[in-house]
């Protein structure tokens, strides 16, 4: 196994029911739980979530952050959770050096807890909160090349024994997700799904056309449908910037009753 890091966009489910074990994300849970067997231990956990947006990019820089529950409506329990990963603030500091080396204005949290995105697969995949990790923020701009150029800045990092986490979701219609009650494909899932999977894993395209796609991921077949608001998306821009190759498709499986995937750079 190489201790270079590891690059991965992947589901993280909805809200905390991966641990209730809600039917629907069985398959997703089963991806997490075994995806640490096939890497080395990382030193660090990076974390890229679909819940958190700030104007200037910001990383979380406490030594022992707590959690945050961002969602409401779940079982008691589910405000109860406990994840002391620790914090790394000499990774925040390097990854705010490296960003604003490539000009990309960026701040310090000492504050915010780890969101969903971020406990709710390591409860999954590192259970015994060892690691320590930090969460970095999309930009509020909601632009996908700011995204990529975000991972660029960050490319150096690939070097080192880290896990480098996009959580979202290839597909985020929650109006369809919490209205679909059957196992029925929907071509517009699939059609969205083949293109990122072709845009992420096909050698034939060049960099510059993988990233040009990417940018422009608007142009995809039905993919304001998707991802009618493209937050659960953007992990995916960043990760590639800092991978900028081809990713292998790691997971492909109904989470909810659609098609999702994610995707591994190393």
């Amino acid at each position: 196994m190489s201790n270079n890091a590891t690059i991965l966009f992947f589901p993280h489910g909805a809200g905390p029911l991966p641990l209730l074990n809600e039917p629907g994300h069985a398959a997703m849970n089963r991806f997490l739980r075994s995806f640490p067997e096939t890497i080395a231990l990382p030193d660090a956990i990076i974390v890229i979530s679909a819940h958190w947006e700030e104007p200037v990019i910001t990383v979380t820089a406490a030594a022992a952050p707590p959690l945050l529950f961002d969602y409401t409506g779940f079982p008691a329990e589910t405000y109860e959770y406990e994840y002391p990963s620790p914090g790394h603030p000499e990774l925040a500091d390097k990854v705010q050096g490296l960003l604003q080396q490539a000009g990309i204005e960026t701040s310090l949290d000492h504050e915010r807890g780890f969101d969903h995105g971020m406990f709710v697969p390591l409860m999954l995949m590192y259970p015994s909160a060892d690691i320590p990790c930090i969460q970095i923020s999309l930009a509020a701009s909601l632009d996908a090349a700011e995204h990529v150029r975000i991972g660029k800045a960050l490319a150096e990092l690939k070097s080192e024994n880290l896990l480098i986490l996009g959580s979202g979701f290839s597909f985020h219609n929650i109006k369809q997700m919490m209205s679909k009650h059957d196992d029925s494909s929907d071509p517009r899932n699939q059609e969205f799904e083949t293109w990122l999977a072709q845009t992420c894993s096909d050698p034939g395209l060049s960099e510059t056309e993988r990233e040009q796609r990417l940018s422009n991921w608007e142009s995809a077949p039905h993919a304001r449908y998707c991802h009618p608001r493209e937050e659960h998306l953007l992990p995916l821009q960043v990760c590639y910037g800092i991978g900028q190759t081809v990713a292998k498709r790691v997971f492909k499986e109904p989470v909810v009753g659609f098609i999702v995937s994610a995707y591994q750079w190393d």
